[in-house]
Parts: C-alpha cells; sequence; structure tokens
C-alpha cells in the first residue's frame, strides 16, 4: 500500500510541474529588441584597474541573459537601449571600533552612476545611483576574499539597474 502511494503521490507532483519555467520578464515593451552597454569609466582612484570593465560585462550578461534582448555593439546596430556609467568611489572603511580604536568589522563600498538611454517605445532617460556594499571581519585581508565581496556587491548593482531599466514599464 504505501508503495503505491508513494507512485501515486510521484504521478501527482509530476502531472502538476510546469513543462517549462522562464525568468525572462513578459512586461518589456516589444518595440524593445537591441542594447548596447558602454564600458563603464573609472573614477574611484582605489578600484581594480579591471572592476569597471568586469561591471560592464555583467550588466551586459544580466540584460541579455534575464530581460533577452540582442547586444550590440555601436549605435549602427539600432539599439532601443543604451546603458552608460561612471564607477564614483570604491572604498574600504573601518565599520566597528572597538577598544584602543581597532576595527572589528570592515566595509567594502562601491558607488556607481547609471545613465539608461531609452528610444523606443518614447525616449526617456533613466539615471540611477547605486551604493552597495559588503561587510568583512578586520582581521581578514581583503585582497585575500576581495573576489567573493565583489561577486555580492556585483549581483546586487546588477539587479538595481535591471529593476531600474524595467520599472517603467
Amino acid at each position: 500500500m504505501k508503495r503505491f502511494l508513494v507512485i501515486f503521490g510521484l504521478f501527482l507532483l509530476s502531472s502538476c510541474w510546469p513543462s517549462s519555467v522562464s525568468f525572462r520578464d513578459g512586461s518589456v515593451p516589444p518595440e524593445w529588441k537591441r542594447f548596447m552597454v558602454t564600458t563603464l569609466e573609472n573614477e574611484a582612484p582605489n578600484a581594480p584597474i579591471s572592476y569597471a570593465p568586469n561591471l560592464t560585462e555583467l550588466v551586459k550578461d544580466a540584460i541579455q541573459n534575464r530581460v533577452g534582448l540582442k547586444l550590440v555593439s555601436d549605435e549602427s546596430g539600432d539599439p532601443q537601449i543604451t546603458v552608460t556609467g561612471v564607477v564614483k568611489s570604491y572604498n574600504v572603511t573601518p565599520l566597528a571600533l572597538q577598544d584602543n580604536d581597532v576595527a572589528a568589522k570592515n566595509r567594502l563600498a562601491i558607488n556607481a552612476y547609471f545613465e539608461i538611454f531609452i528610444s523606443a517605445p518614447e525616449e526617456d532617460v533613466m539615471e540611477l545611483n547605486v551604493s552597495r556594499f559588503a561587510d568583512f571581519d578586520s582581521n581578514q585581508d581583503v585582497g585575500a576574499i576581495q573576489d567573493q565581496l565583489l561577486e555580492e556587491i556585483n549581483d546586487q548593482i546588477v539587479q538595481d539597474v535591471l529593476n531600474k531599466l524595467l520599472s517603467n514599464w
């Protein structure tokens, strides 16, 4: 009897399971077909040299994969969306001071500014100023955990850009 119930239960679950799962937002305007992202400028003197280009690629990948638009490399590709931006700051600061002014925690904070130009269905310019951070113990070397911290922060920044892009539609 138990075996029958297990098989019956699996049958019910499999019959209710969706045949396909999509994470694409169906609410983007039909005019949106192509986009471009210019390489972000780096105005943050403390940022690694590769930070702005890496963040640029993450934004491109997110728009292409999550929104489903085609990436074009220049204006001749007639993009309906153009994203530009600047990495404004990249700082490590002490966060929680203990006795003798020794920090227990540090914070890696990044500020970036984006402009999203939309040409269709109607022209619009959206501005986005993003400040994100990740905290870490002061006894850890920031160089040793920098990749992990940047992954956490970059995921948040990219999500903010996507949220802004899709917020008005």
